[in-house]
């Protein structure tokens, strides 16, 4: 018969808890904000004919073409990161948030308020650089 796995809960209150979704949300809503803001951006130089190569010069050309490419890295770095914040509301409604991945231990609160969507505690995450 197999083990039953250990009942994972919260360490935090649910005052506490919901500071952190607010933080959380608040951290969502703005990396959301950003990647529209990115997004009209790129389509007014679509619109305004910014892939118009024959009437620039080759090299604005490719400063353009390396702009657009570092705009659509710094989007799917905040969608990742929208990710991460979605998977911590998720910890948060199921009572798992602020616990270690790594260790099952409770995460520091201040890491906690620095990071909110750490999956791990600072004395994991320093273990972990140390194997690499």
């Amino acid at each position: 018969m197999p083990t039953p796995a250990p009942d994972r809960r919260t360490p935090f209150s649910d005052a506490e808890l919901a500071e952190f979704r607010t933080l959380i949300e608040a951290k969502r809503q703005h990396a959301l904000d950003e990647i529209e803001v990115m997004r009209a951006r790129l389509r007014d130089e679509r619109e305004a004919g910014g892939d118009t190569a024959y009437s620039l010069h080759m090299a604005d050309a490719g400063s353009d073409a390396a702009e657009r490419e570092r705009m659509y890295q710094m989007i799917g770095r905040q969608q990742t990161f929208v990710g991460h914040l979605d998977r911590a509301l998720r910890r948060i409604e199921n009572r798992t948030y602020g616990l270690c991945r790594a260790t099952g231990q409770p995460i520091a609160k201040e890491r906690l308020m620095a990071v909110p969507h750490t999956e791990t505690s600072i004395e994991a995450k320093r273990a972990e650089q140390k194997r690499r």
